[in-house]
């Protein structure tokens, strides 16, 4: 990155989400300042025979809210996210695409598109494949294809928004939504975009992948108690909350925003990117990796561990995984650490996935915007191997003054993500 890049400012103008706790961002937010679950007992009849029965699905089903024709052309993942991008566009205050002749319009040749997941269409792809094998190849859809692409979501809101400055599609298992995000902060940076659309989207509730990350002893397996299940940071915990959903961002350069007098969230400030090489599926134990993300990111938006007052977690519920992150935000945030407060929004929402670091991205915004922490439900009994100040019991005040705040994701094959937001 050189030095003028680096000086082009990227603003947050929209927000957009559905999720086990809303259809929107509102209901979300509101539903994670009152510390609700979105965990609940799956209705499908094929839990009956697997040994997880719980999950996360939406609060709002897609199909109440696209168009039906329009919907049937989409899988899941897309519907997810062209919602919530939707929500985003409209509340950045931008023009529909068509109003060209607005002062505001956005120049689809500076507007870029980044939406990220960990699995893509895999429910077309495997009732597609359930077609294939009881009706025969005439019965696959002709559609399947685009739908179960897993630049498919991405591309549905390109061209719904007619984005020609680039459309994108990381694939980073858990720091998918993520690490859009941060992409689109360097597409505006490096000078290639004006507004991004970015965030991650996710939609694989399927007997497939619950039970294979049941047999990889991923899942909490507390099928009789669904709300307390996912649990970050507690002795008791056992595994995540597998689950669903979509959070969007509208990022734009700071200059295009202040000209059109567009209320701005926060401004995104860095970002750190880096991978363990360690394993396929866990953590580095120390959280080496985890802790250069932070410290990238930190140095990106030239800020010191001082300046951090929240983090949004990663803290997905798993034993292992909760320890090293506690160890690597002790080892960018030393004694820093102690003034940092810490949520674990994935106690409510459950872990979305590719989802999941855009829809704690919007969290950490949130929270910024509204000076306020939301609290990490179902912590019982701390850990004493995790020695970070857990916001537990009630929300808590942020305080005055110019703020800055920190969302970590991390995925399966190493990913690790950083980003850093600061009050507008």
């Amino acid at each position: 990155m050189t030095s003028s890049s680096a000086d082009r400012r990227v603003v947050v103008t929209g927000l957009g989400a559905t999720t086990p706790l809303g259809g929107d961002v509102a209901s979300t937010w509101a539903a994670m300042l009152a510390g609700r679950s979105g965990v609940r007992r799956l209705p499908q009849e094929f839990i009956d025979v697997l040994p997880v029965h719980i999950g996360a699905p939406v609060a709002v089903d897609p199909l109440d809210v696209l168009d039906r024709v329009q919907a049937r052309r989409l899988d899941r993942t897309a519907q997810l996210a062209l919602i919530a991008a939707r929500e985003a566009w409209a509340d950045a205050g931008l023009p529909a695409p068509e109003a060209d002749d607005r002062s505001d319009a956005v120049d689809p040749e500076r507007l870029g598109v980044v939406v990220g997941t960990g699995i893509g269409g895999v429910l077309t792809t495997l009732s597609n494949y359930d077609t294939l094998r009881e009706k025969g190849a005439r019965r696959v859809s002709p559609l399947a294809i685009p739908m179960l692409m897993p630049n498919g979501p991405a591309a549905a809101i390109a061209l719904e928004l007619v984005a020609r400055a680039g459309v994108h599609t990381p694939i980073s298992a858990c720091a998918s939504g993520a690490e859009a995000i941060g992409q689109g902060m360097e597409m505006i940076r490096s000078g290639r975009a004006d507004v991004v659309v970015c965030g991650g989207t996710e939609a694989a509730i399927h007997p497939l992948p619950i039970a294979a990350f049941a047999n990889m002893q991923a899942l909490s397996r507390r099928n009789d108690e669904p709300e307390r299940a996912s649990r970050p940071y507690d002795k008791g915990r056992d595994g995540f909350v597998y689950g669903e959903g979509s959070g969007i961002v509208v990022l734009e350069s700071a200059e295009r925003a202040a000209a059109r007098g567009a209320r701005v969230y926060a401004e995104i400030a860095g970002v750190g990117m880096t991978s363990d090489a360690h394993h396929i599926a866990q953590p580095d134990p120390v959280g080496a990796g985890a802790a250069q993300a932070m410290t990238d990111a930190l140095a990106d938006a030239d800020a010191g561990p001082a300046d951090i007052v929240h983090l949004n977690a990663h803290a997905t519920s798993t034993p292992q995984g909760d320890v090293a992150e506690s160890l690597a935000v002790r080892t960018t945030f030393g004694d820093a650490a102690d003034g940092v407060a810490v949520s674990a929004t994935k106690s409510m929402t459950g872990h979305l996935l590719g989802a999941a670091g855009a829809v704690e991205a919007v969290a950490t915004i949130m929270a910024l915007a509204e000076r306020t922490a939301p609290a990490t439900i179902n912590l019982e009994n701390p850990d004493d191997d995790v020695d970070l100040d857990v916001v537990s019991g009630e929300a808590r005040p942020l305080g005055a003054g110019d703020l800055a705040a920190l969302s970590n994701s991390f995925g399966f094959g190493g990913h690790n993500v950083a980003l850093v937001f600061r009050t507008a």
